[in-house]
């Protein structure tokens, strides 16, 4: 009697109850489990930092201000980009001053024992953001609190005011990776080449930062276009590690964008898992949601990909079916700071006379 055989990867992820009706991939799936050595046993992190808000059944909600974002135009950009329009600067707490920026930081370590925070911002016609007069107060906040992890969206850089954030003690550094000169003139509104963004990718690899560039997939208006030649750039270069995000049409003008299939989001994630082997690759916080986001996230655990921000319902069950541990971050996927919680334990996988 021949050995029983365990089910293929597209059979257990189709019984998942939050799968049931989703429209999986069973090409892709097989694509992932012919790599699952890459995936089987690597654990994957689960990060629920507060940007906004967030609840899932299968893991517990984290304080207000766990890790917070901070917005140093609040919610103003010059660029205006199609894809975002500002609006994902919204959720973020306005600090347009330095003083704005270290009382409401240390009112957070006082009061929630804060231990890290994200700064950003919008971004200035030439894609930069002026960062330098906040330097002094992250200098003051790193010396009374040792502990606070402190990470920025660099937006486009030179070497210089890279030497200045390390200087400052900034922590992690994040920056936007376009492979597509055609994107950045159309969707960015930016007269600048793809050979600036690798350039300030360079700047920052050049410091004792972390340094997690983040490339958006589908950013040309829903389609895939740059997204090798950015993950070329990436590869070139010593990252901390890599974040892959999904453009999401809801904030752009109706009509503009479409929706990339999930299938295509796939098969990214499974290429910079590839291209970037020995770095963490993390699926960040934007991304269509419903279906599209509970099957985007499916993909990324099959993909080998090592954590997922704000994750949809079932993930945690798609981690065990393909026998993944997991672990629950209050914080941004790009830095690792608060508790760390042990999720779950893996479910058993019957096998198939």
């Amino acid at each position: 009697m021949p050995a029983p055989q365990s089910p293929a990867w597209h059979e257990r992820l189709a019984v998942l109850e939050e799968l049931e009706d989703a429209p999986l991939d069973a090409a892709f799936l097989a694509d992932c489990e012919r790599a699952r050595s890459r995936v089987t046993g690597r654990p994957i992190r689960f990060s629920t930092p507060t940007f906004k808000s967030y609840s899932s059944c299968d893991m517990e909600g984290c304080s207000q201000n766990a890790c917070p974002a901070f917005s140093v135009t609040a919610g103003g950009c010059a660029l205006n980009c199609d894809h975002c329009q500002a609006k994902i600067l919204e959720p973020m707490i306005p600090a347009t001053s330095p003083a704005m920026l270290e009382r409401n930081v240390r009112d957070l370590v006082a009061t929630q024992g804060l231990q890290g925070f994200l700064l950003s911002g919008g971004s200035n016609r030439r894609n930069e953001i002026g960062y330098e007069r906040y330097y002094p107060v992250i200098e003051r906040l790193k010396r009374d609190h040792p502990q606070l992890k402190v990470a920025i969206h660099s937006a486009l850089t030179d070497a210089r005011r890279a030497k200045l954030m390390e200087a400052a003690g900034v922590d992690t550094a994040m920056m936007d990776v376009i492979g597509a000169p055609e994107t950045i003139r159309d969707v960015y509104h930016l007269e600048r080449p793809v050979a600036d963004f690798e350039a300030t990718l360079a700047a920052l690899c050049d410091t004792t930062m972390e340094v997690v560039p983040h490339i958006v997939i589908g950013l040309h208006y829903g389609r895939i276009v740059g997204e090798a030649n950015a993950l070329d750039i990436v590869a070139r270069h010593p990252i901390h590690s890599l974040v892959l995000v999904v453009v999401m049409p809801f904030y752009a003008k109706p009509g503009t964008f479409a929706t990339p299939p999930t299938t295509d989001v796939g098969r990214v994630f499974l290429e910079a898992r590839a291209r970037v082997a020995d770095r963490e690759v993390l699926l960040g916080c934007a991304r269509p949601p419903g279906m599209h986001r509970r099957v985007t996230d499916a993909y990324a655990v099959a993909a080998g990909l090592d954590g997922i921000a704000f994750p949809a319902d079932g993930t945690l069950a798609v981690a065990q079916a393909l026998g993944r541990p997991a672990v629950q971050e209050h914080a941004c996927c790009s830095i690792k700071t608060g508790r760390t919680i042990e999720l779950g334990r893996r479910i058993p996988i019957v096998a198939l006379p």
